[in-house]
């Protein structure tokens, strides 16, 4: 089991960017640029699964710990 290294604003904040890159995904696709939304959505999977599981590994990587806030 991984420990967990993501939480309280941190969790939150990492929410919040996954609903409007899930939103800007969603009108890059509706516009034609695939990239854009492409990455976008890359993004909004990330962060939502760092706020989902409480883990994440570029803190880890760092030694960062926010689960304590």
């Amino acid at each position: 089991m991984v420990e967990k290294n993501v939480g309280g604003r941190d969790r939150l904040v990492r929410t919040l960017l996954a609903a409007l890159l899930t939103v800007v995904s969603i009108r890059a696709f509706e516009r034609g640029k695939r990239a854009i939304g492409l990455l976008a959505a890359a993004g909004a999977l990330g962060f939502g699964l760092n706020a989902v599981t409480c883990f994440c590994g570029v803190n880890e990587a760092l030694g960062i710990d926010t689960s304590r806030d």
